[in-house]
């Protein structure tokens, strides 16, 4: 997946929940077992199995399986939906910081008239 094919409105839907938001910020500090966020998060193991297939499913995260332990599932972050999520907002922040500046000129220009 790179960051032309992220699905923005599916990531912004997944990070829609405080604790999937708390799952990315533990994330960025590095990947992490799903029992170690679900401690971290305060939430069961069941819970968190839940979150973590949403910010599967939206693309936000990945897992892999160590070769020493096929059962574990380590999850990390997916940078490119990250990369995605902040182009977005740069375009949205470009568009509105255009419409302030035309509005800010159409205020000093009626000022001096």
């Amino acid at each position: 997946m790179t960051s032309a094919t992220v699905d923005v409105e599916r990531v912004l839907d997944a990070l829609g929940d405080p604790t999937r938001r708390l799952v990315v910020t533990l994330l960025g500090e590095g990947p992490r077992r799903s029992g170690e966020l679900a401690a971290a998060a305060g939430t069961s193991a069941p819970s968190m199995s839940r979150h973590l297939r949403a910010l599967l499913a939206a693309g936000v995260v990945t897992d892999e399986r160590p070769a020493n332990d096929a059962r574990a599932r380590v999850f990390s972050l997916r940078h490119d939906s990250i990369e995605a999520m902040q182009a977005w907002l740069d375009q949205l922040k470009q568009h509105w910081d255009g419409q302030l500046a035309s509005f800010r000129q159409h205020v000093e220009q009626g000022r001096h008239q």
